[in-house]
């Protein structure tokens, strides 16, 4: 009898000893289990668009599903926003948006911007570049120093396009406004089309840009590049001189983060870490993409937050002293 009840709760012990492991397991998660989407808050053929379908590729090979990039363009990137928030927390829509999305639109926009960031958990950061600072080959200046004295010499008469107001060109421009103590113009437009071909005729002096965008006119001397925003690792940024090497104060980056809806598990979200992280190492999808003026750069959700803790105190700053404002 003491046999036969020793044995009942040698077993039970047992079978206790494996629940912990049994339930871990079925909560384990199990993705991918289907298609994934990734919604990029711009139009195709930019460089977010760029940057999602080249990793897309990659994760579709590692991950055995497919992984599609869906662009919702416009509006500061709220509607695309929107469309991950309202998704499935499990992992198969996913937002790849820039620092214009999630830090310079929730100050400047009154549309709902905050809500929705604050709706949406930081999965990993993904890439990080620098602006390049592009003047119209009809202006007589071939560096900084000389931009600057051009224009302190000529107030009010060195423009700034910008696809747009509160775009991170147009603060750009405010920046070195205000670092650089002189009187120039933002001329804003809708979309950078316009604001390119105005740059080559001469109609606007200058552009912040990403290199990609303007290296085939600066190629054929229609526009000259003449100094980086930050120091760069990529081989087509890395040799520019440095706007703060003669403004000091002068120094900001563009980046792109990965996010997922909110109630996303933490299983889930460091699944998809660790897929992202394995993606961006990818020896041919670094070479096109480095090549174009961007470091890809793999990180950990506190990095996403901590990239745009910085960036809220920088920008903050430029867009309460330009008094910007979007309603």
């Amino acid at each position: 009898m003491l046999k036969r009840h020793l044995n009942q709760i040698t077993v039970a012990l047992a079978l206790a000893a494996t629940l912990p492991l049994s339930f871990a397991q079925s909560a384990a998660p199990s993705w991918p289990s289907k298609p994934i989407k990734l919604i990029v808050p711009y139009a195709a053929g930019g460089p977010a668009d760029v940057v999602a379908r080249e990793l897309a590729l990659v994760l579709t090979a590692d991950l055995k599903q497919p992984v599609t990039v869906e662009n919702q363009g416009g509006g500061m990137g709220v509607p695309a926003l929107g469309v991950v928030t309202r998704a499935e927390p499990d992992g198969h829509t996913l937002l790849l948006a820039a620092f214009g999305n999630m830090v310079l639109q929730p100050m400047l926009s009154k549309k709902g911007g905050a809500d929705l960031v604050a709706k949406l958990k930081p999965v990993s950061t993904i890439s990080t570049g620098p602006h390049v600072l592009v003047v119209s080959a009809k202006l007589p200046v071939k560096n900084i120093p000389e931009l600057i004295d051009y224009a302190r010499a000529n107030p009010g008469k060195v423009s700034f396009a910008s696809a747009g107001t509160g775009g991170t060109a147009h603060l750009g421009m405010e920046m070195f406004k205000a670092l650089s103590k002189t009187d120039v113009i933002h001329v804003p437009y809708k979309g950078s089309a316009g604001a390119v071909n105005d740059l080559i005729s001469g109609e606007v002096s200058a552009m912040f840009s990403s290199l990609p965008s303007l290296q085939g006119l600066a190629d054929k001397g229609l526009v000259k590049v003449l100094a980086a925003t930050a120091p760069s690792k990529s081989n087509a940024t890395k040799s520019l001189p440095l706007i703060g090497s003669a403004l000091p104060g002068f120094d900001y980056t563009t980046w792109y983060a990965m996010y997922a809806p909110l109630a996303t598990s933490k299983p889930v979200v460091d699944a998809i870490n660790s897929a992202l992280t394995k993606a961006l190492k990818t020896p041919a999808l670094v070479a096109k993409i480095e090549a174009a003026g961007t470091e890809l750069q793999a990180g950990s959700p506190e990095e996403v937050q901590a990239w745009t803790q910085r960036d809220t105190e920088k920008w903050s700053r430029v867009i309460r002293d330009a008094k910007i404002a979007i309603e």
